[in-house]
């Protein structure tokens, strides 16, 4: 599955993932169907949505 990253924030801060949280919440309220992820090569939490597939037969 492809996803494409609206947000990251830093793995280390102070807050922990209640950044990723808070932003994924709020693209959630607005009907986008945000995620938080880990990526453990850069460190990061990072707010993902799915990417859409383009129509194929179009």
């Amino acid at each position: 599955m492809r996803r494409t990253v609206l947000e990251q924030f830093p793995a280390g801060g102070p807050r922990g993932s209640w950044p990723a949280e808070e932003f994924a919440a709020a693209r959630r309220c607005e009907g986008v169907a945000a995620e938080v992820v880990m990526d453990l090569e850069q460190d990061a939490f990072l707010v993902v949505v799915p990417q859409q597939s383009p129509d194929r037969g179009r």
